[in-house]
C-alpha cells in the first residue's frame, strides 16, 4: 500500500488532491421567475377549430455570474400559436437555476453554463409549459428536446463572426 502511495505522490499528488481537483457542477436553487399565459380570444378559442395552430418557439438563454463559483441560468421559452392570422395563445416562460461550479477548465465554462445547466432546467420547463397550455383549456404543449450544444455553438459562430451573439435562439 506505500507503494501506492508513494506513486501517485510521484504522479503529481494523492487521490485527495485529484479528487479536489475534479469538476464539480451542482444546482443550488430552482425557481420559475417569470410566467405569462394569454387566450386573448378566450371563450371562443376554447371552440373546435378547422385545421391545427401554427405553433411558433422560441427558445433562449442567458446566465449572470453571481459570484466567484454560482452563476443564475435563465431559459426563457416562448410559444405563440395562431390559426387564420389570430392569436390562439402566448406563454412566455423564464425558468431559472442557481448553479455553483467548481474546477471547471476556463475553456469549459461557456459550455457547461450555457450547454448542460439549461439540459437540467429543461425537463421542469416543459412540464411547466405543458402545464399552462392545459390549464389554459388547450392540450398541453410537449415540447421536443432541445439541442443546447447546436444552440450554443451557434452562438460562438455568431460571435466569432461579428454578428450580435446575445442570444441564442432556436425557433421550430
Amino acid at each position: 500500500m506505500a507503494d501506492n502511495k508513494e506513486a501517485s505522490k510521484g504522479n503529481g499528488g494523492s487521490a485527495a488532491n485529484n479528487e479536489q481537483a475534479a469538476p464539480q457542477l451542482g444546482i443550488m436553487a430552482q425557481y420559475l421567475k417569470d410566467l405569462s399565459f394569454e387566450n386573448p380570444n378566450a371563450p371562443s378559442s376554447l371552440a373546435a377549430q378547422s385545421g391545427q395552430p401554427q405553433i411558433n418557439i422560441a427558445v433562449n438563454v442567458n446566465a449572470n455570474q453571481l459570484d466567484e463559483q454560482d452563476f443564475e441560468v435563465a431559459l426563457e421559452i416562448e410559444a405563440k400559436a395562431e390559426h387564420e392570422k389570430k392569436v390562439v395563445f402566448n406563454v412566455e416562460l423564464t425558468y431559472c437555476g442557481i448553479f455553483r461550479l467548481a474546477n471547471i477548465p476556463e475553456e469549459a465554462m461557456g459550455a457547461v453554463i450555457l450547454v448542460e445547466c439549461p439540459r437540467m432546467l429543461f425537463p421542469f420547463a416543459r412540464r411547466i409549459l405543458a402545464d399552462a397550455t392545459r390549464d389554459g383549456g388547450f392540450p398541453p404543449l410537449m415540447l421536443d428536446p432541445i439541442d443546447f450544444a447546436a444552440m450554443y455553438a451557434q452562438r460562438m459562430a455568431a460571435e466569432a463572426g461579428g454578428q450580435d451573439g446575445g442570444e441564442a435562439k432556436a425557433d421550430s
